[in-house]
């Protein structure tokens, strides 16, 4: 297993401000791809799934499925990053992309929330029963790690992960969601609430018959707080926003992991508030915590030289993950 001092991130000298741990990492790739294959694979409600394979040919390397954030997709800075990166290290991996944060519109009303686990557990089982001995991790940036991290805690004996990585992710909603709405003079909030507005409108057709508001109506929605009142909650069976946050949280569920996990998060996270940040009375003894004092909103980058920034996410999370494997290895010994 990694050593503590190992799980320690020091930012880079000229990156320590928290929002531009987060806002600029995306401005240093601009040209960075991802070699991908997609797969549709037709989920039980008929609908589908996207996935985005990283196409390695080897079908007997550990597996790694990665599961972005709100309104993220394989183009994604840290998510086509650390595809890249786990490949580089012998390992396979698979993103997941939400419902209708794929290419193609959803069939179905509904979309993703943070909580919804059933589209993550039956890709597991899915991939558990195609690929039977293959080891099997997941790593879960922002709003998919709490997905991640919930489906960790439901499941606890019965996951089917032999491993985990979580980041920067919103264990408490509430709270986080009124950060989110303040933060940055509001930047993070229009950012995120342009995407799903955008997102939702492709679908408008879908969904207008299981909501009561119109097209016009959520285009004038100016905040987060009301967007997930008026649209995630009662699309996805919730009472209003406060009921979702409640329900869909994944901090009740940290102390019923049963499977090695490491919980990467900065304490200066400028989109998720202090009560989201996880403290070792609220984990299981499988869980391993990696709390640093800066690293912005996945960001965490390190480094010396401004022109060459070091994206510590993509070692950390690979070496972690080899880690896992390496005493598995030692097990069977």
């Amino acid at each position: 297993m990694l050593k503590p001092s190992e799980l320690s991130f020091q930012p880079a000298w000229w990156m320590r401000n928290r929002h531009l741990q987060t806002i600029l990492p995306r401005m240093f790739r601009p040209t960075l791809k991802a070699d991908v294959r997609y797969e549709h694979l037709e989920t039980p409600d008929d609908d589908f799934l996207e996935l985005a394979w990283a196409n390695q040919g080897d079908q007997q390397a550990p597996l790694v499925v990665v599961l972005h954030g709100l309104e993220g997709n394989i183009n994604s800075f840290y998510a086509k990053g650390l595809l890249r990166a786990l490949t580089a290290t012998g390992l396979d991996a698979v993103l997941m992309h939400f419902r209708n944060c794929s290419r193609q519109v959803n069939r179905q009303p509904r979309a993703y929330h943070s909580g919804e686990t059933g589209d993550l557990a039956f890709l597991l089982d899915t991939l558990k029963q195609r690929f039977v001995d293959r080891p099997l991790y997941a790593v879960g940036f922002s709003l998919g790690g709490n997905v991640l991290a919930k489906y960790l805690g439901e499941q606890g004996n019965n996951s089917l992960l032999d491993g985990a990585a979580v980041i920067s992710a919103p264990y408490h909603l509430s709270s986080s969601c009124q950060v989110i709405r303040k933060s940055c003079f509001k930047l993070y909030q229009k950012y995120l609430l342009d995407r799903m507005k955008r997102s939702f409108a492709r679908k408008f057709d879908q969904i207008e018959h299981a909501l009561q508001i119109g097209r016009d109506e959520i285009q004038q929605i100016r905040d987060l707080w009301q967007f997930d009142e008026r649209i995630t909650a009662p699309l996805h069976g919730f009472k209003g926003a406060e009921d979702y946050y409640a329900k869909a949280s994944a901090q009740p569920y940290l102390k019923q992991i049963a499977t090695p996990t490491l919980l990467i998060h900065a304490a200066d996270d400028p989109m998720l508030s202090s009560r989201a940040v996880p403290t070792a009375d609220q984990i299981s003894d499988q869980v391993t915590l990696a709390v640093s004092q800066r690293g912005g909103h996945v960001g965490f980058i390190a480094g010396r030289n401004p022109f060459k920034p070091v994206f510590w996410l993509e070692q950390i999370v690979p070496a972690y993950l080899h880690s896992l494997l390496n005493h598995r290895v030692q097990k069977k010994l």
